[in-house]
């Protein structure tokens, strides 16, 4: 989203008018659920996705359009094969695309793109809120935690962890807070950083070698520390918008960073090892006076089963588990507990 959101002030500071495609609402199976956004500019190039396929090229065509007459649209599209009104496609849902005009001599928007870009660089959590009247957008400003940054009242529930689409009113989330902190710097890691950075995740690397914290080996990664594991707190903060992979080359070191973090109310803990390195750390820590529903919430051994073994695959599978976390889905054992496209 930061990549999309940088590239459309670009083009607007520079002159280029743009037409906002959102996804407000998605039923049955689609191709992207809600919040999905796809930017199209004037200039026939275009950004980010709301599901390609037919509803992409159709909605590609459509806000070309729009943007060379400055207008606003919203268009119900069907995802079911042989329907008058659908797209030919057989995924069976239903989809709903805002297309939003903006104008580059809009400085209330220039302003606003700023803002979220600063909020992607301080890891605060912003949503974007915007009132539809109509296909018309007669309110837009961000919301935190706090509220909007004026003195507009809306439905507190607007701001949730997925896109709500509700009387009129249009909340996306457009940054989350949370990094994703890794102990140890070691091959899996190094990969796992890789495949991070393309999801919107923000690593954050530490480990006790110098070797295996040179910012080289991780390109994305916000940061890199050495420092002794046992002193973690001296370099991290671990908050409840964080996620936590351990994967150090030892159960010592495992062990110090679960003491570490096991009651930081990190968003998702995950330790890497074999289940006989699991159960000793576990023990350690129950008997260090942590409790087994404390432990329950380590995702051990991490990843979804895959059957993953290479530190790629490893780390394909340690994604797609945070993927599923970041969603809300419920994973246990390597598995998602309800499968959501069943």
């Amino acid at each position: 989203m930061g990549d999309l959101i940088e590239k459309l002030l670009r083009k607007l500071e520079n002159g280029t008018a743009a037409e906002l495609v959102s996804v407000v609402e998605a039923s049955g199976s689609t191709p992207r659920g809600a919040g999905a956004m796809l930017a199209v500019f004037a200039d026939g190039t275009a950004t980010g996705t709301v599901g390609g396929g037919n509803v992409e090229f159709e909605a590609t065509n459509l806000a070309k359009e729009l943007a060379a007459r400055g207008e606003n649209a919203l268009r119900h599209f069907r995802f079911v094969q042989g329907d008058v009104a659908s797209l030919g496609m057989v995924c069976g849902g239903d989809v709903t695309l805002h297309f939003q005009y903006l104008s580059p001599a809009d400085e209330t928007v220039l302003t606003l793109l700023r803002d979220l870009l600063e909020a992607c660089r301080q890891n605060t959590d912003r949503w974007l809120v915007r009132r539809l009247e109509g296909e018309t957008v007669t309110f837009m400003a961000l919301a935190g935690r706090a509220g909007f940054h004026d003195e507009r009242p809306f439905p507190e529930d607007l701001l949730q962890n997925k896109a709500v689409w509700r009387d009129g009113w249009f909340a996306l989330p457009v940054v989350k807070a949370g990094r994703v902190y890794l102990f140890g710097g070691g091959h899996v890691s190094q990969a796992l950083v890789r495949a991070l950075v393309p999801l919107g995740f923000r690593p954050v690397v530490y480990d006790d070698r110098p070797e295996f914290t040179d910012p080289a080996l991780f390109p994305g990664a916000e940061e890199t520390f050495c420092g002794p594991f046992e002193e973690l707190e001296n370099h991290v903060t671990v908050t409840a918008d964080d996620y936590v992979v351990i994967m150090t080359r030892g159960h010592q070191a495992d062990y110090e960073v679960l003491t570490k973090t096991l009651r930081s109310g990190a968003r998702y803990i995950g330790c890497i090892g074999s289940r006989k390195k699991l159960s000793i750390c576990r023990d350690r820590l129950l008997e260090a006076g942590f409790t087994a529903e404390e432990y329950s919430r380590v995702h051990a051994p991490i990843g979804l089963a895959i059957g993953a073994e290479t530190p790629a695959e490893i780390a394909v599978s340690v994604a797609a588990e945070m993927i599923a976390v970041r969603a809300g889905l419920q994973v246990s054992g390597g598995a998602l507990v309800r499968n959501p496209w069943a």
